[in-house]
């Protein structure tokens, strides 16, 4: 089922040349103009027409983020694009609201999550002061041992098409250096994620394809598990996680050969555990929070923390509700306060040198009041300044973090660059998943 504008274009059938056929399709065009407007404004007030709760600080948030780079871990406008039209890049105007061009209710080729109210348009970002933009490259778990390379090229391809159309808004960014290049030409840097291992199909020559195309970090699991590593939901109810088998450790040291930054949302704490101990390079949390404050086991456990700090890496803060907030009506009642309250705790924790911004827009439907969309970083900024946050600390937290732990994976990149490429082979009899007549040979 496609949702592409085209498809969802409203075609009256009058006949040309009549007066009253002619006010009649005014009038309705008028109305379904309104009624689309209406839909697009269909939020709960509570969260899209909130007052800032700190204002006299919102315009100086805003020149703050005019002059220091702020860099977003985790954006899954790819996702979007492949289940509101069909991957059609060139089908949608990404410089006018997407909330109109997607209403409630628009068609999806993929209903395994919930729709999301669309949070992301060129508009948006810009008034956001977005300053560089990891993209998802996202592909679902049932697509494992199936076609989830074929799939996670097809979601890479769209974040290419998207910067390509829109050059004078994006371009795409392939290191620390060209972050901050791009920003200092006023435009957003766009980089990829690849949200999944399981999208490599066991393979490190995939891997390696991937970074030649230009994604710069991997989520070593979504939320299933792989053939090599284990995914959160090991860690409920009290349930027994493998970590990273031997040829996961080989993936993670592959990532540190290339420069692929090794993500760790959404594993296992075992997983972490591995990843961290294994990795040569700092790693990355590209779009989790607190455990201490919100026991979702998405989010980082303190002994966690307390293991990235030693390895120089990175949380970068998702703002997803349920992982904010643990009360019951967290869709509703979870607020910017509670977010910074995260932030604070890992610089309370560790110290203001490992924590980032990753906040999932396009990812999940509900996000705390005052921070409904890409456009509400600045106010989660105003609310640091009020509780004093300095130039500095705020400068870190916005991207200098990121930028130095980018740095330091390309510094143990350059010093492996005479290291041949890790050829390991996955051993079929280590599979836990079911491969079926899918995979031919190794």
């Amino acid at each position: 089922m496609s949702g592409s504008t085209e498809e969802l274009t409203f075609k009256p059938a009058f006949y040309k040349g009549r007066s009253r056929d002619k006010c009649i399709l005014a009038l309705i065009t008028v109305g379904g103009l309104a009624l689309l407007i209406g839909l697009a404004v269909a939020i709960p007030m509570s969260k899209r027409d909130a007052s800032p709760s700190n204002t006299s600080f919102l315009q100086p948030a805003r020149d703050f983020l005019e002059n220091h780079v702020l860099i977003d871990g985790h954006n899954d406008l790819p996702w979007q694009y492949r289940r509101y039209a069909s991957n059609k890049v060139y089908s949608v105007n990404l410089n006018e609201d997407t909330r109109i061009q997607w209403p409630p209710g628009t068609p999806m080729t993929d209903y395994s999550y919930e729709a999301i109210f669309p949070q992301t348009d060129i508009p948006r970002l810009r008034a956001g002061r977005v300053g560089a933009q990891f993209w998802a490259a996202f592909i679902i778990c049932a697509a494992t041992a199936k076609d989830a390379v074929r799939q996670g090229f097809d979601q890479v391809d769209v974040i290419h098409k998207m910067i390509r159309k829109y050059p004078e808004t994006f371009t795409l960014a392939l290191s620390a250096d060209d972050i901050e290049t791009v920003f200092a030409n006023k435009k957003i840097a766009s980089l990829i994620g690849l949200e999944s291992g399981h999208m490599i199909g066991n393979t490190l020559g995939v891997l390696r394809m991937y970074y030649k195309v230009g994604v710069r970090y991997m989520t070593l699991t979504h939320s299933c598990d792989n053939d090599w590593a284990d995914n959160y939901k090991a860690d409920e109810n009290g349930g027994i996680s493998k970590g990273l088998t031997s040829f996961g450790k080989i993936v993670v040291k592959e990532m540190n050969r290339l420069g692929m930054m090794v993500d760790l949302s959404h594993v296992s704490r075992q997983t972490m555990l591995d990843a961290i101990e294994t990795s040569a390079a700092p790693v990355i949390f590209s779009h989790s929070s607190v455990f201490s404050i919100c026991s979702h086991y998405r989010n980082v456990q303190d002994d966690v923390l307390l293991k990235l700090r030693d390895n120089n890496g990175i949380i970068m803060i998702n703002f997803y509700t349920g992982y904010i907030n643990n009360a019951t009506d967290h869709r509703n009642t979870t607020t910017v306060q509670q977010v910074a309250d995260h932030i604070d705790y890992v610089k309370n924790y560790i110290g203001v040198d490992y924590v980032g911004l990753g906040a999932d827009y396009d990812g999940v439907a509900t996000m705390p009041i005052e921070l409904q969309d890409v456009s509400t970083f600045p106010v989660l900024i105003a609310e640091l300044m009020k509780r004093n946050w300095s130039t500095e600390e705020l400068s870190k937290l916005a991207g200098q973090n990121l930028l130095r732990v980018f740095r330091d994976v390309e510094r143990v990149r350059n010093a492996k660059s005479n290291e041949k490429p890790f050829e390991d082979i996955i051993d079929p009899a280590t599979f836990v998943l079911p491969h079926y007549d899918c995979t031919t040979s190794f």
